[in-house]
């Protein structure tokens, strides 16, 4: 349940702080999460990843939708993707989502840091 609340709470408040801050707002969303929910071994690092994973997905692939795709299709060709904006899209996630995980991993540390003896 820790999980699933962690993700849930990780992807919002990335939204609203993304709304104010540059990208590495994710980040910063996935240390307070991570400082604030106890999750152990590798739920600490998939809950933020999945969670900033999925909304850097929908908002990228919203973003091209709204321009039939042209840009992504350009990015894509410049990358080693075939022009794949599909592909493109799981890529922009996996790096939000490691970005996001690393950070929640120190948010736990940070909490540990700070824990009484």
């Amino acid at each position: 349940m820790k999980f699933i609340t962690n993700l849930i709470v990780t992807a919002l408040l990335a939204v609203l702080l993304n709304m104010f801050l540059p990208w590495w707002s994710v980040m910063l969303a996935a240390v307070i999460t991570g400082f604030a929910f106890s999750l152990k071994k590798g739920a600490v690092f998939f809950a933020p990843f999945l969670g900033v994973a999925l909304v850097w997905m929908i908002y990228g692939y919203m973003l091209s939708a709204g321009n039939d795709f042209t840009l992504s299709t350009k990015i894509a060709n410049l990358l080693p993707l075939g022009g794949n904006t599909i592909l493109l899209t799981l890529v922009t996630g996996v790096i939000g989502g490691l970005a996001a995980g690393v950070a929640g991993i120190t948010g736990k540390q940070l909490k540990l840091l700070f824990a009484k003896d």
